[in-house]
């Protein structure tokens, strides 16, 4: 098989995008069989997510996964705010108008993930991965950070801005 570009992410990878899903495929196993590695797999399912159009191409996904992972990263992606009323706010909001997405979306990818050699790296590496694609967002950081507080407020977990 040919190495070829994912259309996502970048990678040069056997199988190009294909490939590149089934990387996502094989790392998403490992959360699923191992509890250390599955810890992290809410970030590691939004930076992956957030590289690749197929899993944004609704509103509704979209903003899923960048108000989760702006929850994950500015908000611990603690158990003591749960991340049930961003879901909860996308389902009752399905319909908003997505913006235009950065052409770059990070210069981490599931690669560098896969390359960890142990659960601890692995952990440091979807951190690093999501704070790549958190950067590569810039632009919709407010954004993102508003549909959290909307979602959080409703639920009296945090106040509005």
């Amino acid at each position: 098989m040919s190495h070829s570009a994912c259309s996502g992410c970048g990678i040069v990878i056997a199988g190009g995008t294909e490939g590149c899903t089934a990387l996502f495929n094989d790392q998403t196993g490992l959360h699923l069989t191992d509890v250390p590695y599955f810890a992290i797999h809410r970030l590691f399912v939004d930076a992956y997510c957030l590289q690749h159009d197929p899993y944004i191409e609704s509103f509704k996904s979209f903003a899923a996964h960048l108000a989760h992972l702006c929850w994950s990263l500015e908000h611990a992606g603690s158990r003591a705010v749960p991340s049930e009323p961003i879901r909860a706010w996308v389902e009752r909001n399905p319909t908003g108008t997505k913006p235009p997405l950065p052409p770059k979306r990070g210069v981490v990818t599931i690669a560098d993930v896969a390359a960890a050699a142990n659960a601890t790296a692995h952990r440091m590496a979807v951190d690093l991965w999501a704070r790549s694609v958190w950067d590569a967002y810039a632009p919709l950081q407010p954004l993102a950070r508003q549909w959290v507080s909307a979602a959080l407020g409703e639920k009296g977990l945090i106040r509005p801005h």
